[in-house]
C-alpha cells in the first residue's frame, strides 16, 4: 500500500524511495511524459582518445591535441584511455564509494545538509524536501583538492575511504590538468594558460548511487543540465546510465560502456573561456531495473572567487565577446535559489544578450 505523503516530496532521510528501494516510483518522482527517458535510447558515438605518450612524444602529442580540440567543438564529450590511473586505483574508488552507500543511514546522515556552500554533504536529490520533482539518487559531494585541506572532513568509514578516494582524487586531478592543458593548447592559448589557476583551483567530487528502479521509464537520476566547471571526469561503474544531448539534432545518446575508460565533458567554464567555440553538453542519468549505477564525476575549475571571462585572443570582430565574467561562489549563490530540473542553466546568466 502506497503512503499518503508519495504524492509529495517531503521524504526524510533515510525514507526516500531511492533508500528504501521501493518497487514503484512514487508520484512526487513521476515526470511529465515529454520529460521521461525513451526506451532503447541510441548509443552515442563518442571519441575513443588514446592519451598514452601525450606528454612525452611531441609527435604524438599534436595527434591528441587535435583530437580533443574536435571532440570538444562536435560533441562537448570524449572517453580516455590509458590515462595514466591504474586499475586497482579506479576499483577502490568505486569499491569504497559503494560500501560507504551500503552503510546504515545513521553513518551517511552525520553529513546531510541542503547548504549548497558545505564542504562535504549527503544528499538524496538536489534539495532534499523542496525540489517539486525528486530524484532517484543518493550522493555525497565532497571538496577534494588540495587533498589535505579538505580529506579529514571526508568519511571515515569505511575505514578505507579516505586513503581510496584520496588516491583517485589526486591522480584525477592530475590527469585534468593535462587534458586542459591539451584544450587549451587547441584553442590556441598555450598548454598552459590556466595550469597555475587550476592548480590553485577547486575540485569537487560528487560520488554518485543510483539504486535499481522498478519503473526506470517514469523518472530520472539527475535531470538534464550542464556543468559549471572547466571539465568534468566521470568514473562509473558496469552500469550504464549517462545520456548527453546531440549538440546536432538535441536528441538523446546513450554513453557506451568502456573498461578503464573515464569520460570527460565540457563545462559551462570552458564554454566561456572559449568564447563559444566549446559548448558545454547539456547531459542527464537514467535509471535501470537491473542493478546500481555507482558513479564519481570529479569538476575541475578555478578558485572558488576567482572570475572566468573569454580569453581575450579569442575575441575579435568575427567572434565578439559572448559572455559575462562570473565565479563558482556565483554558481553556488544561483543554484540555492533555482532548481536544476527545470533547466535554468546558470549559463543562461552570464551570455551577453545580442
Amino acid at each position: 500500500m502506497k503512503k499518503n505523503n508519495e504524492s509529495s516530496s517531503s521524504f526524510p532521510i533515510g525514507e526516500t524511495a531511492q533508500e528504501k528501494r521501493y518497487s514503484h516510483a512514487p508520484e512526487c518522482y513521476k515526470l511529465q511524459p515529454f520529460d521521461r527517458p525513451r526506451p532503447n535510447t541510441e548509443i552515442a558515438d563518442i571519441p575513443i582518445i588514446d592519451m598514452e605518450g601525450m606528454c612525452d612524444d611531441p609527435m604524438r602529442r599534436i595527434k591528441v591535441v587535435q583530437d580533443i580540440g574536435n571532440a570538444c567543438k562536435l560533441s562537448g564529450f570524449f572517453q580516455v584511455v590509458n590515462h595514466g590511473i591504474s586499475q586497482p586505483i579506479l576499483d577502490g574508488a568505486i569499491s569504497t564509494a559503494a560500501r560507504f552507500f551500503d552503510l546504515p543511514t545513521k553513518e551517511k546522515e552525520k553529513f546531510m545538509s541542503n547548504e549548497v556552500h558545505e564542504p562535504v554533504r549527503y544528499g538524496t536529490s538536489i534539495q532534499d524536501g523542496l525540489d517539486k520533482v525528486q530524484f532517484w539518487r543518493v550522493f555525497l559531494k565532497q571538496y577534494a583538492h588540495p587533498l589535505k585541506e579538505w580529506v579529514h572532513l571526508w568519511p571515515n568509514n569505511p575505514p578505507e575511504y579516505r586513503q581510496k578516494m584520496g588516491d583517485y582524487a589526486v591522480a584525477v586531478q592530475k590527469m585534468a590538468i593535462d587534458i586542459m592543458g591539451a584544450i587549451t593548447e587547441s584553442l590556441g592559448l598555450g598548454p598552459t594558460y590556466l595550469t597555475t589557476k587550476l592548480d590553485d583551483g577547486m575540485q569537487v567530487m560528487f560520488v554518485n548511487c543510483y539504486p535499481r528502479c522498478s519503473q526506470p521509464e517514469l523518472a530520472l537520476g539527475l535531470p538534464p543540465h550542464t556543468d559549471y566547471t572547466c571539465i568534468t571526469i566521470v568514473l562509473q561503474n558496469s552500469a550504464d546510465g549517462l545520456e548527453i544531448r546531440d549538440l546536432g539534432d538535441g536528441s538523446w545518446r546513450l554513453i557506451p560502456l568502456v573498461r578503464s575508460a573515464l569520460q570527460v565533458n565540457v563545462g559551462d567554464y570552458l564554454e566561456v573561456l572559449s568564447n563559444g567555440r566549446y559548448k558545454s553538453v547539456v547531459h542527464r542519468v537514467t535509471l535501470n531495473n537491473e542493478k546500481a549505477r555507482i558513479s564519481i564525476s570529479s569538476l575541475h575549475s578555478l578558485g572558488m572567487d576567482v572570475k572566468m571571462e573569454s580569453a581575450k585572443e579569442l575575441v575579435d570582430e568575427e567572434h565578439p565577446k559572448g559572455y559575462k565574467e562570473s565565479s563558482f561562489n556565483d554558481f553556488l549563490d544561483f543554484i540555492s535559489k533555482n532548481n536544476l530540473e527545470e533547466e535554468k542553466s546558470f549559463l543562461k546568466t552570464v551570455k551577453i544578450q545580442k
